[in-house]
């Protein structure tokens, strides 16, 4: 009953800039963490930035100073903002959210990816 809807993925030139957008809905009670994570061919999928309800942020540390991560607690929607692309950036990015219902106190849910390709 939870649903995490990406978008904004494409193809951009090195040096440009894209915006993911996640949407969180269905029956959520409180979300404690939104981030997204990226998985390039042939790599493990790994962390790139994620923020809490408190308004925590992390960062790894090849995107740090390139890419912010926010939230629109209204909307249930989290952003990463990515400018200065490198190639080495493309992968598919997962938006993930730790939420709660009202009968599942930790609930992790995953977005279907949406593909950044970052080429000339």
């Amino acid at each position: 009953q939870v649903q995490l809807v990406e978008s904004g993925g494409g193809l951009v030139q090195p040096g440009g800039s894209l915006r993911l957008s996640c949407a969180a809905s269905g029956s959520i009670f409180s979300i404690y963490a939104m981030g997204w994570y990226r998985q390039a061919p042939g790599k493990q999928r790994e962390l790139v930035a994620a923020v809490t309800s408190g308004d925590r942020t992390n960062y790894t540390d090849s995107v740090k100073g390139r890419f912010t991560i926010s939230r629109d607690d209204a909307k249930n929607t989290v952003y990463l903002q990515m400018n200065s692309l490198k190639p080495e950036d493309t992968a598919v990015y997962y938006c993930n959210a730790l939420v709660s219902t009202t009968s599942i106190k930790y609930l992790e849910v995953w977005g279907q990816g949406t593909l950044v390709t970052v080429s000339s």
